[in-house]
């Protein structure tokens, strides 16, 4: 017994070694009390963002269609997202076609909910999951993110430390939980991403783990895969994409997550072990949803895709891993790979993303090669929800 007591102080005390650390980490990363910001984006990721040309879009400056934005000495535009935002709506206005240039839900499409998933811990879903949804956002889309992680990975990235701004209260779980839920809306977020809202995560969210099986007993409703989509119905006039970040277990957080989506992408790192992982997972997976569809579950998805992550062209291993998932599953599995980059990960030593840092911060081929693929990706996303859209 007393071994338990020394093994457990020491681990309290790593605990709070690590949290004291982290803590100093962020300070220094961003100032006491502040919160990020955007950068703004050239005038070429402006055109492709717009899905212009840069001469058309000087054009527009020039016979003043569109407002002056951030100019630097040197003559240089450079855009916020929410200029973005005014120059899209203007193009929309006089466009041919309808919906050219704001993709976005119109009357009668149906929310579209994504959920990022696997059973497997560094599967790459918080970064998938956050990259899309910034994609999607600077591309016009109205974003909520909802991280379902007790451990809240994409909380943090867009600023917050779950440890200490929503260490009681304001998490999703305060949306969902059994006893006088809050409105979702009461827990969303701004964030300082234009067009992403975020309904944040935190340890608070287990409670939800511990207490669904005495709610089951109790046949409290509604009941716990209904949970969630029901706290999303209350918004869901506000957005055209809600993202989930769930957590790497199959329980009943993940379960909920799945019951609202209506896209699945699973993430898989392309070696036999990660593969044989997602086999157990797709199993577990397959029965649990056969239970809860039973009990009155919705289990219809738009679309159920592989999203290949952390992939190296050149690893022999790999490229074997991957000829054979494409050969199983076929068209389910992603056209566009997400590569391994030295850029994204060194992006995430100050919480960041790739959209996020300037390029001049990066060897220019590196980080044209991680946007590159990640735009690849994510423009496939955006493909699918069209689809789903009927378009």
């Amino acid at each position: 017994m007393a071994q338990n007591v020394t093994i457990n102080a020491r681990i309290r005390a790593n605990a709070e070694t690590l949290a004291g650390a982290l803590e100093t980490h962020m300070q220094t990363v961003f100032a006491p009390d502040a919160r990020k910001e955007l950068r703004l984006f050239s005038a070429g990721e402006a055109a492709d963002l717009l899905n212009i040309s840069t001469s058309f879009l000087r054009k527009l400056h020039f016979d003043g269609k569109i407002a002056d934005v951030h100019t630097t000495p040197g003559g240089r535009r450079h855009y916020s997202a929410s200029d973005l935002a005014g120059i899209r709506t203007t193009l929309e206005a006089t466009a041919k076609t309808k919906g050219s240039y704001l993709r976005g839900r119109r009357p009668g499409d149906a929310l579209q909910v994504l959920s990022f998933l696997n059973f497997k811990g560094g599967s790459g879903k918080t970064t998938s999951a956050v990259h899309a949804a910034q994609r999607l956002a600077l591309k016009g889309y109205r974003v909520l993110c909802i991280d379902v992680d007790p451990q809240a990975s994409l909380t943090t990235l867009f600023g917050y430390r779950p440890e200490y701004d929503f260490l009681d209260s304001g998490t999703v779980y305060d949306a969902i939980r059994y006893e006088d839920p809050l409105p979702l809306s009461a827990v969303i977020q701004n964030t300082f991403f234009h067009g992403i809202d975020l309904a944040p995560g935190g340890l608070m969210l287990q409670e939800f783990e511990h207490e669904t099986p005495q709610a089951l007993i109790n046949n409290t409703p509604p009941p716990f895969f209904a949970r969630l989509a029901t706290a999303i119905s209350e918004v869901e006039q506000d957005y055209d994409v809600v993202i989930f970040d769930c957590p790497p277990q199959l329980g009943y957080l993940t379960m909920s997550a799945l019951c609202a989506s209506t896209g699945v992408l699973i993430t898989v790192v392309p070696n036999m072990l990660d593969v044989a992982s997602m086999s157990q997972f797709l199993q577990m997976s397959a029965d649990l949803l056969d239970v809860v569809s039973g009990a009155g579950a919705s289990m219809e998805f738009d679309f159920l895709r592989f999203l290949i992550n952390r992939y190296e062209p050149n690893d022999g291993p790999q490229q074997q891993v991957l000829a054979f998932l494409r050969q199983l599953f076929a068209d389910e599995v992603m056209v566009a790979p997400m590569l391994k980059s030295t850029a994204i990960s060194d992006a995430g030593l100050t919480h960041q993303t790739i959209y996020e840092v300037d390029r001049a911060q990066f060897h220019r081929n590196t980080y044209d090669r991680a946007v590159d693929s990640l735009n690849l990706v994510n423009d496939e996303i955006e493909t699918l929800i069209q689809k789903a859209w009927g378009r």
